[in-house]
């Protein structure tokens, strides 16, 4: 059975880069365009892993990943960032929001899988 992943990300670039690359690599994913839908697309299919962008226009990043690791049936779902924020510090306030990953855009496609292979074993099936 192949690993489900949430792609929480309001740009539809960087959203179809990820999904050609994760469906490439035999992953399934759900799509979120804001921090609230994230939420409730979460709830409902509950993934194995969630791609999160920090800059997003109703709740960022940060916040939706605070909500998710509060809710006793999400808080056990890694949650890899994805963004462009580099500066020094923005890793560790990803780190204290529940993020458990991250990378920055623009992103080698080699070095995310690496990255959701830490969280993600490939099947031998």
């Amino acid at each position: 059975m192949s690993k489900r992943i949430l792609i929480i990300e309001d740009q539809e670039d960087t959203r179809r880069i990820l999904h050609d690359l994760l469906k490439s690599a035999g992953y399934e994913m759900i799509e979120a365009v804001t921090g609230e839908q994230g939420l409730v697309m979460a709830r409902i299919h509950r993934p194995d892993l969630i791609l999160m962008d920090i800059q997003l226009p109703d709740l960022d990043g940060y916040e939706t990943s605070r909500r998710i690791k509060a809710d006793p049936a999400l808080q056990s779902i890694p949650i890899v960032a994805v963004t462009s924020y580099a500066m020094s510090g923005d890793d560790a306030k990803a780190y204290e929001a529940g993020c458990v990953g991250y990378v920055t855009k623009p992103f080698s496609p080699r070095q995310l899988l690496a990255k959701l292979r830490e969280f993600l074993p490939v099947d031998d099936a």
